[in-house]
């Protein structure tokens, strides 16, 4: 498989060294510091560029047909044009705030917790996330799936990083930034006897970068628009034709 990489910062190096592994050919390479190739020559594109150049770089590959998948966080509030103009070129791509197998099913064992959490009012509910201080964004876009995924199984309106809570309808985010942690995610039930928490601990960032690599070989000769419950047949959902 021909890859092109949109950003190389330490996520793009990362998965160079896991698609090499795996046996594909990194041909392209788009990011300020390097630019290697042309994005005409790759099969798919994986983007993890900082989150200004995340739009940009999507629709330069899928105008020319190359199927992206992006992990790029902090520019959400443009997706639904993203994906409008993937399936205008008749094209693929899939978005995942953490490309990571292990997470992906942490999602769904958060939303099965929180469906099981919704009848018993008396827990209350919060996340807390922990990454390096190097991350641009906060709440991470990890915490923000799985504020989704406990939203959609509770009667919480929305999510809101923990400093600006103001109801109790209203899901706290407690963003945490320190040292070089890859990532780690809790969600807290709590009453007034007990406390039931689920927590995922990235090692490293090696689980990301095969999750990215794993997700671009499966969208190589599809077209529409995907989640890592697709790659991973985790939901009965998806715009594949």
């Amino acid at each position: 498989m021909k890859i092109a990489l949109l950003g190389y910062g330490r996520m793009g190096k990362a998965i160079a060294s896991i698609a090499k592994e795996r046996g594909h050919e990194v041909v392209a390479i788009v990011d300020p510091d390097t630019q290697e190739g042309t994005l005409s020559q790759a099969e798919v594109a994986i983007n993890f560029s900082v989150p200004d150049a995340a739009v940009n770089n999507i629709k330069s590959a899928l105008k020319i047909g190359v199927p992206v998948v992006c992990g790029t966080t902090g520019w959400l509030d443009q997706i639904a044009e993203v994906e409008a103009y993937c399936q205008k070129q008749n094209s693929a791509f899939l978005y995942a705030s953490n490309f990571s197998i292990g997470v992906n099913l942490f999602f769904s064992l958060n939303e099965k917790l929180a469906q099981l959490m919704h009848p018993h009012s008396d827990y209350t509910a919060k996340i807390e996330e922990i990454h390096h201080i190097h991350k641009l964004d906060a709440p991470s876009g990890t915490a923000i799936t799985l504020a989704e995924g406990v939203l959609d199984n509770s009667n919480y309106q929305k999510w809101v990083l923990e400093e600006n809570k103001e109801s109790n309808h209203e899901l706290p985010i407690h963003s945490i930034r320190e040292g070089e942690v890859p990532g780690t995610h809790s969600i807290h039930f709590q009453g007034a006897n007990d406390l039931i928490s689920i927590r995922h601990v990235a090692l490293n960032r090696n689980g990301f970068a095969l999750g990215a690599v794993v997700a671009a070989e499966w969208i190589v000769g599809k077209k529409g628009i995907f989640r890592m419950k697709d790659v991973l047949n985790l939901s009965e959902e998806g715009n594949e034709t």
